[in-house]
């Protein structure tokens, strides 16, 4: 017969090397989504891409979700913004510009914008759970996508439109603290 106190002692190592995988899962994750209908980056950017200049009606992309009042990704453009952001320098003579530029700046104060700026960033923190746990590494995986469009008016019509952003982020941020719980006591030991 097996004496009980070896058996009991490997099962818990048995049980605590079982265990080890799932610790991962108990590493926090975060992610930042702007709350649209678009999913994608490529949602987004068909949205942008269906824009006819000097077709497409505001109505027509207050109707499809591009509207200020319902998708918090989108801030109003005054006819200032506008001249700050296209503005023709020293180096751009106006007759250079997009046709719907030049006649929104044209335009004056009949001239708006939309700026769209949202972003699908998931961040996981990775790695060993121990070691992370008590600050001696951390590893965070972030992945996502950021997108943004630029929307000119003329009154109520549409005569540019340009997007831009990163479709595909994979990027990883590896912190290593060789004092783990102590490497922050310097700061905080500090007389202020």
């Amino acid at each position: 017969m097996l004496p009980l106190a070896p058996f009991l002692r490997a099962l818990a190592i048995v049980l605590a090397v079982l265990a080890l995988p799932a610790c991962r899962s108990l590493l926090p994750d975060a992610h930042e989504d702007t709350l649209v209908e678009w999913k994608t980056f490529d949602d987004a950017k068909a949205a942008i891409d269906a824009i006819e200049p000097f077709k497409t009606t505001r109505a027509e992309l207050a109707a499809q979700g591009i509207d200020p009042l319902r998708n918090p990704a989108i801030t109003v453009l005054s006819y200032p913004d506008v001249v700050q952001r296209f503005s023709p320098g020293a180096a751009v003579l106006p007759h250079q510009l997009d046709p719907g530029v030049l006649a929104c700046l044209k335009a004056a104060k009949t001239c708006t914008g939309y700026a769209i700026a949202m972003r699908r960033i998931k961040r996981d923190r990775t790695g060993n759970f121990w070691l992370d746990s008590f600050n001696f590494n951390r590893e965070v995986t972030i992945t996502g996508w950021t997108f943004n469009a630029t929307v000119l008016f003329v009154d109520g019509l549409a005569v540019f439109a340009v997007y831009g952003g990163q479709p595909a982020m994979h990027e990883r941020q590896v912190t290593r603290n060789p004092l783990g719980p102590l490497q922050g006591w310097g700061d905080a030991l500090r007389p202020r």
